[in-house]
């Protein structure tokens, strides 16, 4: 079964009323996505892994790779964790002008369309839309008119329509997180729910772009729709779905035929609150800064592991992998310094234990690769006593007791990602 059918069985079960859902791996890391692949090898279905604009596009994005570099990274990992491609899906995310967003209409558009031709030929089955961006030429005092958002949408549809003609044709997601400016309503705990007359009132406008720009048959394949259900997390706290407070918004969901919601920073959400989410129709969950926080929480373990076992340097030194990944943080701060605010000593905890994990955009500096794999080798030299390992990794040290999980220290760090994608079950 293809990835278009099988996300469009996801969408028919879903309306049909069963807690159907899907977790959307949003990562570019090798780690996160050989573990995400491992996960979907014992617990079956099928692995969605997306990649944003920012990581990944024609230019390189931060990750140096085009959409079809991504697309041939991920098939290596597949093959190299034995996962068949057909229980594989591609898809980007947040496709659009916002790396341009600066520049004028006219100039981000075109490098936007470029953008969704890439990832279209490429093979990206799952393709999100987004042009809810201001741009130069938009002026930045007025809210940006949601008839322009479905405008521009509807033009970067076409773009990546005309990509792929003799393929298979992707399956398209509309809308964002940020609703509709004047048109959320504050949910008790602070987070912007979109509001129903709101969702409605945007997939009527998509919806119309679409045909105008006779985009009929792509407006089939529109599956779903991203909204603010009241989900969000930030440097230390999180915010769990309220399916109260988002009750109004999913009877209005319900009413749009083939169409679903996808849910974004679904990251730290409990097991019982993404359940809820499914039950209600929100069937795709997007998740990835928790996955690379349970990636760097491991390797901190092992570094402190590291050095209760080796009193004495090892042969080539310690690791030093925490010293080395905020030396190299504090050397290129441009991806956390807007970020991170308060006294010097916060800002460092925040560059370490933040929720919103910003180092994750430093984890393939080669300097921080050197020191990861120097911890793997420090780590496999000698067994780890048991007693030693469950004091900082005791998920771990309770799965090789029971014969669950290889004592390798690359094994060990998978298990704490695989931890939390197993709450998306």
């Amino acid at each position: 079964m293809s990835g278009n059918a099988i996300l469009k069985e996801l969408v028919t079960a879903s309306k049909a009323g069963r807690p159907a859902g899907i977790c959307s791996v949003c990562s570019a890391n090798e780690y996160v996505i050989e573990a995400a692949m491992e996960e979907t090898l014992t617990s079956g279905g099928v692995c969605l892994i997306e990649a944003t604009a920012n990581q990944v596009n024609q230019f390189g994005g931060y990750t140096g790779m085009t959409p079809a570099d991504f697309v041939s990274f991920c098939r290596k990992i597949a093959s190299r964790t034995g996962l068949d491609e057909e229980r594989l899906i591609f898809g980007g995310d947040h496709l659009g002008p916002l790396v341009w967003s600066a520049e004028e209409e006219e100039a981000a558009m075109e490098k936007a369309e470029a953008l969704v031709r890439a990832y279209a030929a490429a093979g990206v089955q799952k393709i999100h839309i987004d042009a809810s961006m201001r741009l130069g030429s938009d002026d930045p005092q007025a809210p940006l008119d949601p008839a322009v958002v479905a405008r521009r949408a509807a033009r970067l549809c076409r773009a990546a329509e005309e990509a792929r003609p003799e393929g298979e044709l992707p399956l398209y997601v509309v809308g964002s997180e940020v609703p509709i400016p004047g048109g959320a309503t504050e949910a008790e705990d602070g987070i912007s729910v979109t509001r129903g007359e709101d969702l409605r009132n945007e997939y009527e406008l998509f919806k119309s772009a679409f045909l105008r720009q006779g985009l009929d048959d792509a407006w089939t394949r529109v599956i779903a729709v991203v909204v603010q259900p009241g989900v969000e997390f930030g440097d230390d706290q999180v915010f769990l779905y309220n399916r109260s407070d988002a009750a109004e918004l999913i009877a209005c969901a319900r009413t749009l035929d083939g169409i679903v919601l996808e849910g974004h920073s679904t990251d730290y959400q409990s097991a019982r609150a993404l359940r809820e989410m499914r039950e209600d129709g929100i069937a795709i969950l997007k998740v990835g800064p928790a996955l690379t926080y349970a990636f760097r929480e491991a390797l901190f373990a092992l570094e402190r592991i590291e050095r209760e076992m080796n009193p004495c340097a090892p042969a080539g030194g310690y690791s030093d992998f925490s010293a080395v990944l905020d030396r190299v943080m504090c050397q290129n701060p441009g991806n956390w310094i807007k970020h991170y605010h308060g006294e010097p000593y916060r800002v460092a905890l925040m560059r370490k234990y933040s929720l919103s994990d910003r180092s994750r955009y430093y984890l393939d500096n080669p300097e921080v690769q050197d020191a990861t794999r120097r911890l793997f080798r420090n780590f496999n030299a000698a067994p780890c006593p048991t007693g030693l390992l469950a004091q900082f990794l005791p998920r771990q040290a309770e799965a090789i007791i029971a014969g669950t999980l290889d004592t390798a220290a690359e094994a060990i760090v998978k298990e704490n990602i695989k931890y939390v994608l197993r709450s998306y079950r």
